[in-house]
């Protein structure tokens, strides 16, 4: 398994896996694959080109209850594994580890259900680690729901400490879930 950044090589099992009913957002679902594959449609080079905005420069973010907000600078990869597995996105404030109250976490991963259960979210998480440092970050911070066993294990061996249980802001529907914190340095199993 190895990250890769998005690029037109790789397009067609991205495409796939939407087509399939996997979406790379875990909260908007089906309503986000339907977005990437019109944007994907009308012009698969300027999408790609947005899966890697280190200015935030990009589009509002819709979120769950449809209001918008403004993008954070950001970058996401592809998990391949000679097919398209997943992919893993870090997004951050420049200047500060601290995030707006809308944006949930520095990192989300959704990997395609034929590949779960394989290792790829943990190794993901991994390689995505040293892009956050390299931002300057000295943690990141990952939410998950309470229920979400798999995405704490993933998150717990890659040294992730869980901080807080809290209430997700009302555009992700006011239910509970989990914070954990990654801090630089941290010891991964």
């Amino acid at each position: 398994m190895q990250l890769v950044w998005p690029a037109p090589r790789y397009l067609a099992g991205y495409v796939d896996a939407l087509k399939r009913g996997w979406s790379p957002d875990t909260i908007r679902g089906a309503a986000a694959a339907r977005e990437a594959l019109e944007a994907i449609a009308a012009g698969a080079g300027a999408y790609l080109d947005r899966l890697a905005d280190r200015a935030g420069a990009g589009p509002p973010v819709v979120l769950p209850d449809g209001s918008k907000v403004a993008r954070l600078p950001g970058v996401s990869c592809w998990i391949w594994d000679g097919e398209f597995c997943g992919r893993i996105g870090l997004r951050w404030s420049p200047g500060t580890a601290e995030l707006p109250p809308y944006v949930l976490g520095h990192i989300g991963y959704a990997v395609v259900p034929w590949k779960q259960r394989r290792g790829y979210a943990t190794a993901a998480l991994r390689a995505m680690l040293p892009h956050a440092w390299a931002e300057g970050l000295p943690y990141v911070e990952i939410t998950t729901d309470t229920d979400n066993v798999a995405s704490q294990r993933v998150i717990e061996k890659n040294g992730g400490t869980l901080i807080e249980h809290f209430t997700k802001a009302p555009q992700y529907g006011g239910v509970p879930g989990l914070r954990y914190r990654i801090a630089r340095g941290a010891a991964s199993s």
